[in-house]
């Protein structure tokens, strides 16, 4: 008869032991579940930073395309090629409308470009897009900063973006410059616009600015 009250107190203690191992067990479940999130998310942003890497490394090599035009050789090498649109060089002789963001409206439409300048007039550039490796595409467009079109002599700088020359003070009198340095031709600036499409819709934008003798 006193063996009894022993028995029923070992099988009472080993249902709490099975108990608390039961939830021990739900707790590791738990955590290795939001371990398995965790390690997805991270994989997931790290291929989402590979893919940008490389459409930004194929954009560039768009820019470099678009300032060989502007060299011996290219399409936009002499100032009277500049002064006109030669929209089979991607190129507008006035400035682009852009959106919110900076980005020429001619590059946010998906496959056939058009878009306004600044001066209300169509432009379509007919340059192609090239095609990079891992099926991305690229698209550029190259504008003036000017509202208008003509060579940058006849026009001037009233009507043109352009780079001050060291003779011009900025933001002060003539009296500001000690020693003023010598006259030196202010070109306008162009601006170097890429869109960069690859796979999964993932999309990345460049921009570079430049200037040239004129």
């Amino acid at each position: 008869m006193k063996t009894l009250p022993q028995m029923h107190s070992r099988a009472r203690e080993r249902g709490v032991v099975l108990l608390f191992c039961l939830i021990i067990l739900v707790i590791l479940l738990a955590g290795g579940i939001a371990v398995m999130r965790s390690t997805g998310n991270s994989l997931f942003g790290a291929g989402n930073l590979a893919f940008k890497r490389d459409l930004v490394n194929q954009g560039e090599l768009a820019i470099a395309k678009a300032m060989k035009e502007f060299q011996a050789g290219g399409a936009l090498v002499n100032t009277t090629a500049t002064a006109t649109n030669l929209p089979t060089a991607n190129y507008s002789a006035v400035q682009l409308q852009t959106n919110e963001h900076g980005i020429p409206q001619v590059l946010l439409k998906k496959t056939t470009l058009s878009g306004p300048d600044v001066a209300g007039n169509t432009f379509t550039p007919s340059g192609g897009a090239i095609t990079g490796s891992g099926g991305v595409t690229v698209r550029y467009v190259i504008d003036r900063m000017c509202n208008t079109t003509g060579a940058f002599s006849t026009i001037g700088k009233s009507r043109c973006v352009y780079t001050p020359s060291n003779t011009e003070t900025q933001g002060g009198d003539q009296s500001q410059l000690s020693t003023p340095g010598p006259s030196v031709p202010s070109p306008p600036i162009y601006r170097i616009t890429v869109r960069a499409d690859g796979p999964r819709d993932t999309q990345v934008f460049l921009q570079a600015s430049f200037t040239k003798p004129e």
